[in-house]
């Protein structure tokens, strides 16, 4: 079956909005059997809209289009869709139902531009739309169906679910297997060497990596009936990237964290410098993380160092805020401050100013302080500000899952 997606919006083509639509549905297609084999991006233009329906519905079995059909003038794939299908717009009373239901379940007005959402290619089927004010619809077009969806993701992807998806399944091939493994501190060619050899030649699968910086996902990918195969080769991934393996498929850093915090009975606190908080809120992200996570300090001046956890200004004076002794008087401080079992600290230079040749940009400290010692690290990072402060913050958590699983034997899926 030979899927297309066609993305609509001039914010897409400028940059100012990432197309999160496309990658969302391309992946749940993939899952389901479908490979989509093209993808195209057009401004809010009915000609050009129409255009690009025209030429994906000749040579597709469906089309997947998203944005447009909001309530503002720049909206025009309702019309672009009946000018490829060659109808007239037409008034959906079912469409205004919604829109009346929607509004009471709001419990406020909408505004009489909505009504524009209400005008739909006659005789097209709609998608119903529980999150938002604007219906969907089917339109076909030569030998293709064409499902129109909002742009907003968590609209499109609930419709996507609910109807598209279901609609396909019986056109669609047998669904693909794939086991995502998600690996740190190892670069990609690394990653490749390692894994040279692990995969018999003939063996019927897909290797790919992806890189999600500062993470690397290893994915294999195979049809269900090759599942045994699929098994096979990530159990000899996992012995190959056993020291660099964090999590799985839909895990991430952050709720394995979560969960080895909650299997250790261990508590945490943090001192933040040059991630500005970063590191809580992650950590704060995950549901549940107070019942661990005691409070974090974001001690971004050398005052508020010495003011919010004891670091001694003499200390800061002689060695520099960047530095494994600040680091480390950091960490306890916070450990102190706090009464937690664990402390990290992480004080470092982002950028884009601030470098020195000893200590140039991209130099981070990350400490992590238990009751009985201190282990402190160095770490030059590259990239601009933005970089250092992510890989910063991750660094400092994968430091916290590791110790964890050597020290305390909280389990995480490897």
């Amino acid at each position: 079956m030979r899927v297309a997606i066609l993305s609509i919006g001039d914010e897409l083509l400028s940059g100012e909005v990432t197309d999160t639509n496309a990658s969302h549905i391309a992946g749940r297609l993939y899952d389901c059997g479908a490979r989509v084999f093209r993808h195209l991006t057009v401004p809010d233009e009915e000609e050009a809209i129409a255009q690009a329906l025209t030429e994906l519905a000749a040579a597709s079995d469906a089309v997947i289009v998203t944005g447009g059909l909001g309530p503002t003038p720049d909206d025009y794939t309702a019309q672009a869709a009946a000018r490829a299908a060659g109808v007239e717009l037409e008034l959906s009373q079912e469409a205004l139902d919604h829109l009346a239901e929607f509004e009471k379940r709001i419990a406020r007005p909408l505004h009489p531009a909505n009504r524009r959402q209400a005008l739909i290619p006659k005789g097209c089927r709609l998608i119903p739309n529980p999150l938002g004010t604007a219906c969907g619809f089917v339109v076909p077009l030569g030998g293709a169906q064409l499902f129109f969806l909002p742009g907003v993701p968590y609209e499109m992807e609930r419709m996507l679910a609910e109807t598209v998806l279901p609609e396909l399944a019986g056109r669609l091939p047998a669904p693909w297997r794939r086991i995502t493994l998600k690996v740190f501190g190892i670069p990609e060619a690394a990653i490749s060497e390692r894994l040279e050899g692990a995969i018999e030649a003939d063996a019927p699968l897909q290797l790919a990596y992806c890189v999600k910086y500062p993470e690397i996902h290893v994915i294999l990918r195979a049809a269900t009936a090759d599942a045994a195969h699929l098994e096979r080769a990530a159990t000899e991934v996992r012995k190959r990237l056993a020291e660099f393996l964090f999590a799985e498929d839909d895990d991430t850093m952050d709720l394995v964290l979560a969960r080895q915090f909650r299997e250790s009975g261990l508590t945490l606190a943090l001192a933040e410098s040059c991630t500005g908080g970063m590191i809580a809120a992650r950590i704060t992200a995950v549901a549940g993380s107070s019942a661990y996570f005691l409070g974090g300090n974001v001690t971004y001046s050398n005052a508020a160092k010495s003011r919010m956890i004891g670091v001694p200004p003499e200390l800061i004076e002689r060695h520099g805020a960047v530095s494994a002794e600040v680091a480390r008087a950091m960490a306890e401080g916070a450990r102190a401050a706090e009464g937690s079992d664990l402390a990290v600290s992480v004080t470092g230079i982002a950028g884009p100013d601030g470098g020195t040749p000893e200590k140039p940009v991209g130099t981070v400290y990350i400490a992590l302080a238990d009751a009985g010692s201190c282990r402190v690290e160095r770490c030059n990072f590259q990239g601009d500000r933005d970089r250092v402060r992510s890989i910063t913050c991750f660094t400092a958590l994968n430091m916290l899952r590791e110790h964890l699983l050597i020290r305390h034997g909280a389990a995480v899926r490897n």
